[in-house]
């Protein structure tokens, strides 16, 4: 009997909730960026969450640990997961379009897929996995062009800061499966956020000096929005969507962001993408759903029945 989960209508209408709010951040860095250098946008980014996350854990009766092994999972997964690709995919995007940007974030779940299956021993590297990632990376040669083999300017930088953004968040997959389970989702969340605060406030610091407060109003709402609804609420519908419909079914999110987050570049910071860009969207997504496996499995069904 098959009990994997089934991606209902509710289900597939939170998929398409966390695809516009995380399409959105692409968006919201943009336009934060116009007044504010990378590191300090991602510093607002996760220190403004905090406090939304804070009031959804107390209103949910959960206490902050106490033991410090788990704070210092937390530390390492708020590099992971924030501090390091954040600040990556902003750096990226004073580079290259945001919508862009998103197409090559796309391949965090190949390479999560990859990277798990050289870490994992209930997760091994299969040749499907291989040929999945395979196709991302083509993606990705697709989208740099021929002008990489004449040397790296500032746009091919940021481009492979993108990529290297998803395999960080490959890696934050693997610590969080191996220091973090078994505890609240939501807390893990906040526990993330808080770490990765803690980290970007010297570093920020350090970089970008004092962050400025006389930002314009629009900046103002795309560094709350970019928080709120990229980050805080992303969190939350992404472990409300993992209970129900499981991680297969939430890995669909990856095809799903690149569309809106293209759409709000064009229709607000008019951005025009080449047709390398599409022709690597289309590759990337190709090794999705390869890595995935179920379009496979469909055919292969199909194909015994017709032999049968």
């Amino acid at each position: 009997m098959n009990t994997s989960p089934v991606l209902t209508p509710i289900s597939a209408l939170m998929l398409l909730a966390l695809a516009i709010v995380w399409g959105g951040s692409f968006f919201f860095a943009e336009v934060a960026l116009s007044e504010l250098p990378p590191m300090t946008v991602t510093l607002f980014r996760v220190a403004l969450a905090v406090p939304v996350l804070l009031v959804v854990v107390w209103r949910m009766g959960l206490h902050l640990p106490r033991s410090l092994r788990l704070w210092g999972a937390y530390l390492v997964m708020g590099a992971l997961n924030n501090a390091i690709p954040f600040t990556l995919i902003f750096w990226g995007q004073t580079q290259i379009e945001s919508g862009l940007a998103s197409i090559l974030n796309g391949t965090t779940a190949v390479l999560g897929a990859v990277v798990a299956g050289l870490l994992l021993k209930d997760e091994p590297l299969t040749p499907r996995k291989l040929v999945g990632a395979g196709f991302g990376l083509a993606g990705v040669a697709a989208i740099m062009g021929l002008d990489l083999l004449s040397g790296l300017d500032l746009r091919n930088l940021a481009q492979l800061a993108i990529v290297g953004a998803a395999l960080s968040y490959a890696f934050a997959s693997v610590w969080g499966k191996v220091q973090l389970a078994g505890q609240p989702p939501q807390m893990n969340a906040l526990g993330m956020l808080i770490g990765s605060t803690v980290l970007m406030v010297p570093l920020a610091l350090w970089v970008d000096g004092a962050p400025r407060l006389d930002l314009s109003l629009h900046v103002w709402a795309a560094l709350i929005g970019v928080a709120t609804l990229s980050t805080a609420l992303a969190y939350l519908l992404y472990f409300a969507i993992l209970v129900r419909a499981g991680a297969a079914n939430l890995m669909l999110v990856t095809l799903l962001i690149p569309p809106f987050a293209i759409a709000l570049g064009a229709a607000f910071l008019d951005e025009v993408l080449t047709s390398s860009a599409y022709l690597g969207f289309t590759l990337i997504g190709l090794g999705l759903l390869i890595t995935d496996g179920r379009i496979l499995a469909v055919f292969r069904a199909n194909s015994d029945r017709s032999k049968g």
